[in-house]
């Protein structure tokens, strides 16, 4: 008897079965919206409750929980939480852009605070809430049984409104989302009208009504390409920016005031995970963040510090913080009862077709009731015409079914009719009542051509919605709230930073900044200079080049890596500050440090990445030559430049057109110099061939330049080196004849003495530059190149930086002089007979005595 009882049923059946049911269950009656009046079942609900509980906008407040429970024991058998979160939000200024319920009590902030409970808060619906449901007990649209079939609901509402368009929508059903936009009002009903009168009417049309999605917290609409492919798709991104501006408060201080937030944002934990970021120190400039916000709108303040710039903060700001943020658009919705994805047109052509369907049920229920009315009213002028007959039957009969049927036997009456006669009160017997009588059925004649009329022409009902458009528009249309910026896709953080030139200094220690070129002011050749970086007794200045903001720097480390990074990003500062941990800008690994950077403006050009090298050069007299092309797809963790051997590193790394010559001096004065064309382009992975031997094992290279064919023959540039001890001096290139093999042990570049010091450095140098000398105690000097004279390679030179006993040179760099510079006075005469002073006339004792070294 059991078994009788048990079916079989393949369980991959039911399962699909069941989850079909279930998912079209949350499609249709739960997630999506319906295209015609853009509402989801509870929404709905929530306001044909409100209605039924005669809570119009003239009407005093509700309970909440009152409003709950009539939609819960009505409509909705689900939890109270669903049905009050959605009343809410329809409450809440910042969620909806034309709110349909007026809330009054605590209905959340946009901090993301809680409403108060349903017990506490009161509310009715909007004045623009009621013509959502205009007309809905003149049959304009379907009822269906509620859930236990004990009550009729409506199945969609007359919605006189565009509400879709309008407040948008957003929910995640199964398989699918939606996540639809709020628009303008104004624009909205402009675009319909133009829909109606043009039903053939261009995308490109509409588009130009309707701008873009109208945001109920305002702030900016961030470019126009994602906003034209969701009004023209239905999907598209559009990216939001908070309205911001700047401020300068009382210190001489600057701080960024931010005025409207992007849609759907929460505004305290905007503001918490910025101080996130801000202790952190991935957002730098900020000192303080208030939230001064209040009912009079938003107000959040950003204190900047004292050397902060105010766009480098904002767009950091914007890039990490949901200052800028993005909405998807998703327009998905029930058309039918089938889900659909709809264009800007899609919308307009269903909405505008369910609003005639809409006005022709109402014309039809109207002119059914105005067709009642005249016949009663004909019955009421046939009656009166007859009154003395009718009222000798009437009081004739001896009960009134008999009167209603010998009215309708004698005068011809129908059941109606004869009822009503039975029915009207003897007051309508009067001369005064009769006359009105003939006059309301003159209306109703008047009234039931009319609607008629109506039915008949498609045009007369076009024209209805159309006025009813205009009407809807002239009562709640309002300004646009969010602004569009069209052409802000093509904007980069760049375009706001001004491109002037920088000084970038590299710590022993790993501090990097960058310096205003116009702070180091020339000096006269062997001033004292003055402090420049402030540093720890064990770090000191190692790398100084000069860039514009908008370089790339590609940053060559001692084994081998390359980084990338853009100049505008590294931290400015003035030549005392310490500078910021190139690891918390670079994700650089342990043990590697900077070893050279190479300035290029731009990694994209296809023919200036291709015709550029690379020439590389290590301690250990290594040269590599590899296509810039290589090195141009940056990448946040780097690449392997050069395969470094063991006891070896990175030296120098230099751009060159493969058309060069490369001198490279040692520590021990030596220097050799070849053409480029002697080193074969080599992969990123390979080593390198040997470009100079060296004299033991504490010897190495200490200075590498690389000079064009055009400034050989131009004979604008010289060769400089500077010893450890601050001696310096120029020399032709003609005393460093190029050899046709590299690999060398060169000639001597410079007379190494105790007094001068080991070699330091080497590079080719202008007459018209100048010259940056940083010693290990972060003293710096600026003088003029000019400043030396052209000698020999095997002198001494003069000297160039006066040091104390224990400082030596760490750092030389060249740099252009700026017309704008401020030219200060010598601090040392030229003709001072200081020891410092002592070489400026060197003799040429050291030039008969110069001895070559073989090539090899």
């Amino acid at each position: 008897m059991a078994d009788e009882n048990i079916i079989s049923i393949n369980i991959e059946d039911e399962m699909r079965s069941a989850y079909i049911d279930y998912s079209m269950s949350v499609i249709v009656s739960r997630a999506l919206p319906d295209v015609r009046d853009g509402l989801k079942p509870v929404h709905r609900r929530v306001l044909y409750g409100m209605a039924e509980l005669g809570l119009s906008y003239n009407r005093p407040y509700k309970k909440s929980a009152r409003i709950v429970g009539e939609v819960l024991g009505k409509y909705h058998p689900h939890g109270d939480s669903s049905v009050y979160d959605t009343m809410v939000r329809m409450a809440q200024p910042w969620s909806l852009r034309y709110m349909l319920v007026d809330g009054q009590g605590n209905f959340g902030s946009i901090d993301g605070d809680s409403p108060a409970a349903m017990r506490y808060t009161e509310a009715r619906m909007k004045e623009i809430a009621g013509e959502m449901l205009s007309d809905i007990k003149k049959n304009t649209v379907d009822f269906e049984p509620n859930f236990d079939d004990s009550l009729k609901e409506p199945s969609v509402l007359p919605s006189r409104i565009p509400n879709l368009l309008l407040n948008g929508s957003s929910g995640i059903a199964v398989g699918m989302a939606t996540n639809m936009a709020p628009h303008n009002m104004n624009e909205v009903c402009e675009a319909i009208i133009a829909y109606i009168e043009n039903p053939d009417i261009e995308m490109s049309e509409l588009t130009d009504i309707v701008k873009g999605p109208d945001f109920p917290t305002g702030a900016i609409i961030y470019g126009y390409d994602g906003v034209k492919k969701a009004l023209e798709t239905g999907r598209g991104r559009v990216v939001m920016r908070a309205v911001t501006a700047f401020e300068t408060i009382g210190n001489g201080r600057e701080q960024i005031v931010v005025t409207e937030i992007p849609y759907m944002v929460n505004k305290a934990n905007m503001i918490e995970k910025t101080a996130d970021l801000v202790n952190e120190k991935k957002i730098e400039g900020i000192s303080a963040i208030r939230d001064e916000s209040d009912k009079s709108g938003i107000r959040i303040v950003y204190e900047l510090k004292k050397d902060a710039v105010p766009d480098v903060v904002l767009n950091h700001l914007f890039k990490q913080t949901a200052l800028q943020s993005s909405f998807s658009v998703n327009n998905i919705a029930l058309v039918k009862g089938r889900p659909k994805t709809l264009n800007l047109y899609d919308l307009i052509h269903h909405y505008v077709e369910h609003r005639h369907e809409v006005i022709i049920r109402r014309t039809q229920f109207e002119l059914d009731e105005a067709e009642r009315r005249l016949h009663i009213l004909e019955g009421y002028l046939k009656a009166l015409d007859n009154l003395d007959e009718v009222i000798a039957l009437i009081r004739a009969s001896k009960d009134g079914e008999i009167a209603r049927a010998e009215l309708i036997a004698k005068f011809e009456f129908s059941e109606i009719q004869a009822k009503a006669i039975l029915d009207m009160r003897l007051q309508r017997l009067t001369g005064l009542e009769r006359e009105k009588i003939i006059e309301e059925h003159k209306e109703v004649v008047a009234l039931v051509e009319d609607l008629r009329d109506i039915l008949a022409r498609r045009e007369r009902q076009m024209d209805i919605i159309k006025n009813d458009l205009i009407e809807v528009k002239e009562k709640y249309g309002d300004e646009r709230r969010s602004r569009i910026e069209y052409n802000a896709d093509d904007l980069d953080i760049e375009d706001l930073i001004e491109d002037k030139e920088m000084v970038i200094t590299i710590s022993h220690e790993g501090y990097i900044k960058r310096t205003p070129l116009i702070d180091y002011k020339s000096q006269g050749r062997g001033g004292v200079g003055s402090r420049g970086a402030s540093s720890k007794d064990d770090d000191f200045t190692e790398h100084m080049f000069v860039a514009s903001n908008h370089n790339y720097l590609l940053l060559f480390t001692n084994l081998g890596r390359v980084y990338w990074q853009k100049v505008f990003r590294l931290p400015e500062g003035s030549k005392t500050a310490k500078g910021r941990p190139l690891q918390n800008l670079l994700n650089i690994r342990e043990g590697e440090k900077v070893q050279a950077v190479i300035c290029t403006k731009n990694l994209n050009d296809q023919d200036y990445i291709n015709n550029h090298y690379l020439m590389m050069l290590t301690e250990r007299g290594i040269v590599k030559k590899t296509v810039l092309e290589a090195y141009s797809r940056p990448r946040r963790d780097g690449i392997n430049a050069i395969n470094i051997n063991e006891g070896d590193k990175l030296f120098n790394v230099m751009l060159t057109d493969g058309q060069n010559d490369v001198v490279i001096a040692t520590r021990m004065g030596m220097a050799t110099r070849f053409d480029e064309s002697n080193v074969r382009s080599m992969g990123r992975g390979a080593t390198g061939v040997r470009g100079i031997i060296l004299k033991g094992e504490e010897d190495r290279v200490v200075g590498m330049a690389c000079i064009s064919k055009e400034e050989i023959e131009a004979q604008t540039k010289s060769l400089m080196v500077i010893s450890e001890n601050g001696y310096g001096k120029r020399t032709d290139l003609e005393e460093y004849p190029c050899r046709t093999n590299r690999g060398g042990k060169g000639l001597k570049a410079m007379q190494v003495t105790d007094k001068t010091g080991k070699l330091a450095s080497l590079f080719s140098v202008e007459e018209s530059d100048d010259l940056i000398v940083i010693t290990k105690e972060g003293i710096t000097i600026r003088t003029a190149v000019s400043n030396f004279r052209i000698m020999g390679r095997a002198t001494q030179g003069v000297k160039a930086i006066r040091l104390n006993d224990s400082d030596e040179i760490s750092s030389v760099e060249i740099v252009p002089i700026l017309e704008e510079e401020e030219t200060e006075e010598n601090t040392t005469p030229e003709n001072s007979t200081e020891e410092g002073n002592a070489s400026d006339t060197p003799t040429n004792e050291n030039d008969s005595n110069e001895e070559e070294s073989s090539e090899e």
